[in-house]
């Protein structure tokens, strides 16, 4: 018959054209019989009017492509495995670099791994390089970067402003407490009750409760509550008394009134409370002068909001560890504000202390008027949020000066806020020392002193 090779003829010693014109009513069958083209156009006529020359009606005049193994279901071949690479003994010496960092080829490797199965020497450099090359890149904590969220929001405001801004002071405390909110998403009922150890230092010694995740979080709703009741917002103690104002009073209040210990319940009322906080403040201007009591002491609202978002993250840090969740610390600029109020705090505290008769003044006093430089510390932080402070010693009012420096002090700044936060007692705390030892000893104690449950 006519096909594609047009009057080509037929090559007789083409097995597949042989098996094809074997099978009934496939062209190029009984029609090609004969030399006669008028057959073979009749026969493909036919075929497909409904029914080839000796075929079923209905067969396809082109046979359909023939399947491939993989379409019939059965096992492809085995693979016909390749001689193993051969390779001189320096040559392997010199991959043993790229093995480590598995940057072979998988003949390459098996080679290799052949080879100082039998060759000690380089097994040994072999374990060395794997050894280094886990160190080139610590693990990294599965949680999200704290700026992130920073970045986002900015990203988004610069593109279209808010009617009424979240006050800059505001914004570690907004940070903070959805950084908690997520880990407190995440963790399952069980983990509401896992233990928590608070901790804080209290008269040079140290000082702890024990509670739970649900506890940690009832504590934070209490306290919180300071700065809420200080903005008009309903006090989350209701109609429990409270035997002092003061943040340890308002908790134990919070628990005993609980008649069963508290459950994931108390995230929504806390998370709540911390929105309202957020929306009211926004509406109070860039001042925050507002005073806010903390009992025996007070605080203006934008140094509140910093410590409220200072505990927040180390209560965060307690309950990440009872539950084995990586919790990182905040971004370098809110860190750098919560070391910024502590640095502040820290010549009350000293002062404090010399009333309460756990200080001494210094061997040589530096007594000035207030607003007038005096003897001081310079304490150097480190790392993210780092920053220098220059810290009076004799006198809350006097003014820190570096004519007058008798001390200097640096530590890392994350470790300086868990000194605050009462988690890294003074006399362990990793600083570099310099100059009168009484006064940094004092500044020190101060900084752990800050704490409170």
């Amino acid at each position: 018959m006519r096909g594609a090779h047009g009057d080509e003829p037929e090559r007789n010693d083409e097995p597949d054209r042989d098996d094809r014109t074997d099978r009934p009513g496939a062209p190029g069958g009984a029609s090609d019989a004969g030399d006669a083209g008028g057959a073979g156009d009749a026969g493909a006529r036919g075929t497909v009017a409904g029914g080839g020359v000796g075929g079923e009606p209905g067969a396809p005049r082109i046979p359909l492509p023939r399947a491939s193994v993989e379409d019939t279901g059965r096992a492809l071949p085995d693979a016909v495995p390749g001689d193993p690479l051969t390779l001189e003994h320096h040559v392997l010496t010199s991959l043993l670099g790229a093995w480590a960092l598995a940057a072979c080829s998988a003949e390459e490797a098996a080679a290799v791994e052949a080879h100082i199965g039998e060759c000690e020497p380089c097994a040994d450099e072999a374990l060395r390089l794997r050894d280094a090359v886990a160190l080139l890149q610590r693990p990294e904590s599965l949680d999200l970067d704290p700026a992130l969220r920073t970045r986002v929001l900015e990203g988004c405001l610069e593109r279209r402003p808010p009617r009424i801004p979240v006050p800059e002071w505001a914004t570690p405390y907004d940070a903070e407490t959805a950084r908690l909110d997520a880990l407190l998403q995440d963790i399952g009922d069980a983990e509401w009750h896992a233990p928590v150890r608070l901790r804080w230092f209290e008269a040079d010694g140290a000082a702890s409760r024990r509670t739970t995740v649900a506890g940690v979080i009832a504590h934070l709703l209490t306290v919180d509550g300071l700065v809420a009741v200080a903005l008009g917002l309903a006090d989350p103690l209701g109609d429990i008394a409270a035997p002092t104002s003061a943040p340890a009073g308002r908790t134990e209040a919070y628990w005993r009134a609980s008649h069963f210990p508290p459950t994931r319940a108390v995230r929504a009322p806390w998370r709540e409370q911390s929105h309202s906080i957020v929306r009211t403040v926004s509406f109070t201007g860039d001042s925050g002068g507002m005073p806010v009591s903390y009992g025996d002491f007070e605080l203006p609202l934008h140094d509140a909001m910093l410590d409220r978002a200072f505990e927040c993250w180390v209560h965060a840090e307690d309950i990440a560890e009872a539950v084995d969740y990586p919790y990182e610390p905040p971004s370098a600029r809110h860190l750098n504000r919560m070391i910024d109020l502590a640095a502040r705090m820290l010549p009350g505290a000293l002062a404090e202390r010399r009333r309460a008769g756990l200080a001494a003044p210094g061997a040589r006093p530096h007594l000035v008027a207030a607003g007038e430089p005096g003897r001081s510390l310079r304490l150097e932080i480190e790392g993210s949020g780092g920053g220098e402070w220059l810290i009076p010693l004799d006198s809350p009012g006097a003014l820190g000066s570096a004519d007058h420096e008798v001390a200097h002090v640096a530590l890392d700044g994350v470790e300086f806020c868990r000194l605050a936060a009462g988690h890294v007692p003074p006399a362990e705390a990793a600083a570099g020392q310099v100059g009168d030892r009484e006064a940094i000893r004092d500044v020190l104690f101060a900084a752990a002193g800050l704490s409170r449950m």
